[in-house]
C-alpha cells in the first residue's frame, strides 16, 4: 500500500504500503514509516461476499455484512452474519443476533440513511425466499427492530433525500409501495409501475403501464405524486423513458424526441436536438440546476456520437463534441465530471482511425483540448511524433474490456484541484500496463506517481492520497513495511466516503484447503500527523491559472476563484472541520465565457464559433411554451452559470414569430390549432412518419435478423504485438458494470475488483 501525503512524497507500507516526500518536482526522499498502528481483524465465516457501508459521517460506525449462498434444488440456501466496527474498521463485533440469523439479501445489501440520520435497513428473506422481512435501525446499528413486508422488494428501499422516515420501495409485482413510519406501516400508492424515482419537495416520479407490461415502451403514462399518495397527476402521456437532473425532468416519446420540464412536469418543451431514430439514443451525461449535457448517438453501429450542451432552460443545445465514445454493445462512456474544479469534464473520443483518445473541457463543454503530456513521462509506441504527445486516461470503457484498470478516475469536491486516474501517454490510450498520473490543478498539468495499476483512495481532504498495487510493480525509493507474514488475497481499500477520514482498510481474504476467512488491516494515519494544520500551513492557489500575479490570469466561467490549500511541504492533518475556503473575483466577459449558439459549433483545436454546414443559411426557428422563436445571433450564447460582468456581449436574440406550434408531444394534450384545415396537417405528417418508421424498422430487420447483425467494439490504437505480450484477454468482449449506493463498497472472493 502507498501513503501519499500532499507533500508528494513516500514511502511502501505493503500488504506493501509507501510515503515519499519532497516538493512535486524535487527529488524522492524516502522516509521511514513505522506502522505499529495498524491493526488486523479476522473474520472467522466462509462467506463468499462481504458487503460494507459507513453509518454515519465521521462516527467510525462501519457495518460489514457476509454473504454465503448456494442453490439447493429448487432453492436457494443462504447465511449471513452482521459485523459492527465503532472505530473505523480497527475492530469488528459480530452482530448477528440483532437481525435473528435472517439470510439479507445480498442484491440489496444495507441502506444507509441520507445525511447523518444513523438510519440502515436490512432486506432478507423469510419463508424460504416466498416472504420478506426489514430490520431497522435508527441508532447507527446499535439494535434493530424488525417488520415483515406485505410484498416482496423488486428494488432496494429508497429513502425520501428530504424525509429519512419516509420510504419508497417497487415490488416484484410492480406495485409501488410508500412507508411514512420508517417501515413500520405500508401502503400501496399504485399499480403496474415500470420506473419510479423520488423528485424534489417529496415528490414521486413515476411510469404507469395502461396495458399491464412494461415492455410496452412509448406507451407509457409519466405520473406525478405529491403528498405521499393524496394526489396523483399524469404529466405526459406516450412516454419511452423519463429522468431527472438537477432542476430537469426528461421525457422521451414514442416518436424518441426528448422533452424537457423545468416545473414538475406542468409544461414542456421539445429539447432541439437532431432527430434520433429507433437505433439510436440519447443519453444525459450530466445535469445541474444550470445546464445539461446530452450524448446524441450516431446512426448505425459507430459506437460514438456527439455531446450537446443546454442553454439554461435545457432547451436550446449546441454541439459540443464530435466524436464522442459511447459503445452501443455495453452503454459505455468515459465521461467525468471533474467534482475538485468547476467547469472540468474528461471524456474519450473515437478518431477517424478507431483509437480511442481523451480529451479535457475547463468551461462546461465550451472547448476541448487533448490533456497535456506529462513533463516526466515519454510517449509511448502510439505516437507517431515520440516529442509529440498527450496523457490519455483509462475509465470505464477501458474497464469494460478488461484492461488491467483497477479503479477509475478520482475526484472530490473538498480535495480541491486533485485528480487521481490512470493513463497512458501517447497519441492513444494503449492496453499495455496503465500508469497513475496526478493533477493538482484540476487537469491542467499531470505527474506520472506511480508505475503500474493501483488502487488509490483520498483522506483528510486531499491532504494525504493512499494507493495499494494491483499488480507487482515497479519504483523508486521504496520504504517497506509488510503487515502480515501471511499472504491474502487482495479485494480492495476501504476508506469513509467523503474524503475527510484518517483511516483506510485493506481488505483480503486467506484460502487454504479447508478454509477460508476475511482480512481487514486498517491503518489510522491520525497517528502519524499529529500536529494539527495552522493559518502557516496553507497558502493562496488561483484556479485556472499558471500564475496567481497575474490580473488578468485565471478568469473562468467568469470569475476568478481564489483557495487556501495546504503547503507541499506542511506535514499536518487538515481536520474533519477543514472547508474549502474560496474568493471569487467577476471578470470582464470575452469571447471564452459563451458557448456556440444553436446551429454553431468550434472547430478543432478553434476557438471560433461556425455555422454548422447543414444549417447555413436557413432561419434559426425552434419551439418555445407552444410559440415559434426566431434566434438571430453572431455564433454565441452564454455559458448558463457564467458570472462574467461587462465587456464583450456578442449579439443575440430571440425573436416571437407570433405562430402556434406544438412543442409538448408528451404533454397529456397536443396543443392544437383552431383552425380547421391545419387539424389535417399533423395527422398527414403522423402518417408520413409512421410510414417512413416502418421502412426504417423493416430495414434494421433486415440488417438484424437476416445478415445476422453486428456486435461492435473498438479496438485500442495499439500494436497487435502490445495485446499479446501483456496477455490483455477479451479485448474485444464488454463487461457489464455495476454500481453501488449509499456509500457501500462490494468485495467478492472470484473477483479482485472494487464494485
Amino acid at each position: 500500500m502507498l501513503v501519499w501525503s500532499d507533500k508528494w512524497c513516500f514511502s511502501n507500507v505493503p500488504v506493501k504500503a509507501k510515503i515519499q516526500s519532497a516538493g512535486k518536482n524535487a527529488q524522492c526522499k524516502c522516509q521511514s514509516l513505522f506502522v505499529s498502528y495498524a491493526q488486523t481483524y479476522t473474520f472467522n465465516d466462509l462467506s463468499g461476499s462481504v458487503s460494507l457501508a459507513w453509518v454515519g459521517d465521521g462516527t467510525g460506525v462501519i457495518l460489514a455484512l457476509t454473504t454465503f449462498q448456494v442453490p439447493f434444488f429448487m432453492i436457494r440456501l443462504g447465511q449471513s452474519k452482521l459485523y459492527r466496527s465503532e472505530n473505523y474498521g480497527k475492530s469488528f463485533q459480530d452482530v448477528t443476533n440483532l437481525i435473528n440469523n435472517t439470510f439479507i439479501r445480498s442484491e440489496f445489501g444495507i441502506a444507509i440513511g441520507p445525511e447523518n440520520s444513523g438510519k440502515v435497513i436490512l432486506t432478507g428473506e423469510v419463508s424460504g425466499g416466498h416472504g420478506s422481512r426489514i430490520f431497522v435501525s435508527d441508532d447507527f446499528g446499535k439494535s434493530f427492530s424488525h417488520q415483515d413486508l406485505p410484498f416482496i422488494p423488486l428494488m432496494q428501499i429508497t429513502y425520501n433525500p428530504d424525509n429519512s422516515n419516509v420510504l419508497m420501495v417497487l415490488s416484484n409485482s410492480n406495485e409501488l409501495w410508500l412507508s411514512e413510519d420508517f417501515g413500520s406501516n405500508w401502503k400501496k400508492l399504485h399499480d403496474m409501475v415500470c420506473l419510479v424515482k423520488w423528485g424534489r419537495k417529496n415528490t414521486i416520479f413515476l411510469t404507469a403501464s395502461l396495458n399491464g407490461s412494461c415492455n410496452d415502451r412509448g406507451m407509457l403514462e409519466l405520473r406525478r405524486i405529491t403528498d405521499y399518495g393524496k394526489t396523483t397527476k399524469t404529466v405526459a402521456s406516450k412516454v419511452y423513458s423519463f429522468g431527472l437532473g438537477g432542476r430537469f425532468l426528461f421525457a422521451s416519446g414514442t416518436m424518441r424526441m426528448i422533452h424537457v420540464s423545468v416545473d414538475q412536469g406542468e409544461t414542456w418543451n421539445m429539447a432541439q436536438l437532431p432527430p434520433v431514430g429507433h437505433e439510436q439514443f440519447y443519453s444525459i451525461l450530466a445535469a445541474n440546476d444550470e445546464m445539461v449535457f446530452m450524448h446524441v448517438d450516431e446512426p448505425g453501429d459507430t459506437g460514438f456520437g456527439t455531446i450537446y450542451v443546454s442553454d439554461d432552460r435545457g432547451t436550446v443545445y449546441s454541439k459540443s463534441l464530435e466524436r464522442h465514445l459511447y459503445t452501443t454493445t455495453g452503454g459505455d462512456t468515459d465521461f467525468t465530471n471533474v467534482t475538485s474544479l468547476r467547469g472540468v469534464f474528461i471524456t474519450s473520443v473515437l478518431a477517424e482511425d478507431n483509437s480511442v483518445q481523451s480529451v479535457v473541457s475547463f468551461d462546461q463543454g465550451g472547448e476541448w483540448v487533448p490533456l497535456r503530456k506529462p513533463a516526466d513521462s515519454k510517449c509511448d509506441a502510439t505516437a507517431k511524433d515520440p516529442d509529440k504527445c498527450s496523457l490519455h486516461i483509462h475509465a470505464a470503457y477501458s474497464i469494460a474490456m478488461r484492461l488491467n484498470v483497477p479503479m477509475l478516475p478520482l475526484t472530490e469536491p473538498n480535495a480541491v484541484g486533485l485528480i487521481l486516474a490512470h493513463g497512458s501517454v501517447g497519441d492513444a490510450i494503449s492496453v499495455m500496463k496503465p500508469d497513475v498520473y496526478v493533477s493538482d490543478d484540476g487537469g491542467y498539468t499531470w505527474i506520472k506517481a506511480l508505475e503500474g495499476p493501483h488502487h488509490y483512495a483520498i483522506l483528510d481532504s486531499g491532504g494525504l492520497l493512499v494507493a495499494v498495487e494491483h499488480i507487482k510493480g515497479n519504483g523508486g525509493c521504496w520504504g517497506v513495511y509488510t503487515f502480515t507474514k501471511d499472504p491474502i488475497y487482495f479485494t480492495g481499500l476501504a476508506s469513509e466516503p467523503g474524503a475527510r477520514s484518517m483511516n483506510v482498510s485493506i481488505w483480503g481474504y486467506r484460502d487454504s484447503l479447508l478454509s477460508q476467512y476475511w482480512i481487514s488491516i486498517t491503518i489510522d494515519f491520525r497517528d502519524l500527523l499529529t500536529r494539527d494544520c495552522d493559518d502557516n500551513d496553507y497558502v493562496q492557489w488561483l484556479a485556472h491559472s499558471d500564475d496567481i500575479s497575474d490580473p488578468n490570469d485565471g478568469c473562468m466561467l467568469g470569475y476568478k476563484e481564489k483557495f487556501l490549500r495546504l503547503r507541499k511541504d506542511s506535514v499536518c492533518w487538515n481536520g474533519r472541520d477543514y472547508e474549502v475556503n474560496t474568493q471569487p473575483t467577476p471578470c470582464p466577459c470575452t469571447l471564452d465565457d459563451f458557448l456556440c449558439d444553436f446551429g454553431y459549433y468550434r472547430q478543432e483545436n478553434s476557438s471560433e464559433c461556425v455555422e454548422q454546414p447543414d444549417l447555413k443559411g436557413k432561419v434559426l426557428e425552434f419551439c418555445l411554451h407552444g410559440e415559434e422563436e426566431k434566434l438571430q445571433t453572431s455564433g454565441y450564447r452564454k455559458i448558463p452559470g457564467d458570472k462574467c460582468e461587462g465587456g464583450e456581449m456578442p449579439e443575440r436574440k430571440e425573436i416571437d414569430l407570433r405562430k402556434r406550434c406544438v412543442s409538448d408531444l408528451v404533454g397529456p394534450e397536443l396543443l392544437v390549432s383552431n383552425s380547421p384545415s391545419s387539424k389535417s396537417v399533423p395527422i398527414v405528417i403522423t402518417v408520413i412518419i409512421i410510414m417512413l418508421l416502418s421502412i426504417a424498422a423493416g430495414v434494421v430487420f433486415v440488417k438484424k435478423y437476416v445478415c445476422g447483425g453486428r456486435f461492435l467494439v473498438h479496438r485500442y490504437s495499439v500494436l497487435q504485438q502490445h495485446v499479446e505480450d501483456n496477455a490483455v484477454d477479451g479485448v474485444d468482449d464488454p463487461l457489464e458494470t455495476n454500481h453501488t449506493h449509499n456509500g457501500k463498497i462490494e468485495f467478492h472472493d472470484d473477483s479482485d475488483e472494487v464494485q
